[in-house]
């Protein structure tokens, strides 16, 4: 089974960074998780920026496409979870669901003496997509490309897409994948 990690919502909020996050799940790398929650507040942050039905949209193609990424029965163990109160539910969804990891920009709220009782860690999203290319770069090379393929908008090419996600706060992940890239493609 592959790894498992729950994905926090200001990891999956901004539009380049969760595709990336999703595609490289698709190739099995790792195994996605979130909990309703997440995806609600997910949907509530996503519609000021878009619109509530385009939201509602990218939460239920998320929903669609990763049929058993979403962890139940987490809620009666919300209330006894050490991590900050807002973030408790996410915890919690991670314990139930037996996660390694979180991967959020949050990691104040998840302090490692709270999470090592229970075998969790929490890791940047720019540090899990190092580990990520560390892993498997082909992979994530190709997942890349693959991905700017589909695209119908900029960016259209990798340099491009490294440029955006550098911008959704994974930039050192943005220069590892750079120095991959062959010299005539890296501009």
């Amino acid at each position: 089974m592959a790894f498992s990690v729950v994905l926090d919502t200001c990891a999956i909020f901004r539009n380049y960074l969760r595709d990336t996050l999703l595609r490289l799940a698709v190739t099995g790398t790792y195994r996605p998780l979130w909990s309703h929650d997440i995806l609600v507040e997910l949907q509530r942050n996503l519609a000021p920026f878009t619109t509530a039905e385009q939201a509602a949209r990218v939460v239920a193609k998320m929903r669609e496409h990763f049929e058993d990424a979403e962890i139940v029965g987490y809620g009666p163990l919300v209330e006894a979870m050490p991590n900050h109160p807002k973030d408790r539910h996410v915890l919690a969804a991670a314990v139930r669901a037996n996660a390694s990891a979180i991967v959020t920009f949050n990691l104040s709220d998840f302090p490692t003496a709270k999470l090592d009782p229970f075998a969790v860690a929490a890791i940047h999203p720019d540090q899990f997509l190092l580990n990520q290319l560390g892993l498997a770069p082909g992979t994530v090379i190709s997942t890349l490309y693959k991905q700017v393929e589909r695209y119908q908008r900029p960016p259209r090419d990798v340099p491009a897409l490294l440029a955006a996600l550098e911008a959704s706060g994974v930039p050192e992940f943005a220069a590892e994948v750079r120095r991959h890239l062959p010299p005539h493609v890296r501009a």
